[in-house]
């Protein structure tokens, strides 16, 4: 049986552990040969990842990341929250965090990540005409803005520790003619 004309059923789905973050566990699946096997997954809520553009720059956040120790330059980014959509979800992190309301926002792409392990939808938001506001920070949220000259934005998110939103944002941007 070949793999395209075999639809890999779910025979359990069991969810391990919930946490305010994301939720993990695994389903057990029948492969094409007839064998079953638990796939672990973990399913984040979708985000919104901001390419902000003014002038001739692209303004950039700095902000610790506990989880690989790091401080780390991305772009401004978040949780699309229910009832949101990219676009919306992305000007309103942009607001939050960067402290710039667009006048204009386009969605570039939407696309699951980490595909296999992560159940996560990621949507990449070109922001232009923005404005200064104040910002709004979450309570985990301490992150200083840091606008990039357009032609260094992308070498400066290559530098360790590289971030793949941030890298994937401005190579979407930059195929798009937007940088």
């Amino acid at each position: 049986m070949s793999n395209d004309t075999h639809d890999w059923p779910v025979i359990e789905s069991e969810i391990e552990y919930e946490t305010g973050w994301y939720t993990g566990g695994y389903d057990l699946v029948e492969q094409p040969d007839g064998s079953r096997k638990r796939y672990y997954w973990a399913e984040l809520p979708p985000a919104a990842v901001v390419v902000p553009v003014t002038d001739d720059t692209v303004v950039m956040v700095e902000q610790y990341r506990p989880a690989i120790g790091e401080h780390c330059l991305e772009l401004p980014a978040g949780i699309v929250e229910n009832g949101e959509s990219f676009t919306t979800a992305g000007a309103r992190e942009l607001r939050e965090e960067a402290g710039f309301d667009p006048s204009g926002t386009a969605l570039l792409e939407t696309f699951w990540t980490a595909t296999g392990v992560l159940r996560h939808k990621r949507g990449i938001v070109f922001a232009e005409g923005l404005e200064p506001v104040e910002p709004s920070y979450d309570d985990n949220e301490f992150l200083d803005v840091r606008p990039v000259p357009i032609d260094e934005a992308l070498d400066r998110a290559r530098e360790s520790p590289a971030n793949d939103a941030t890298i994937e944002g401005l190579l979407l941007a930059k195929e798009e003619g937007l940088l």
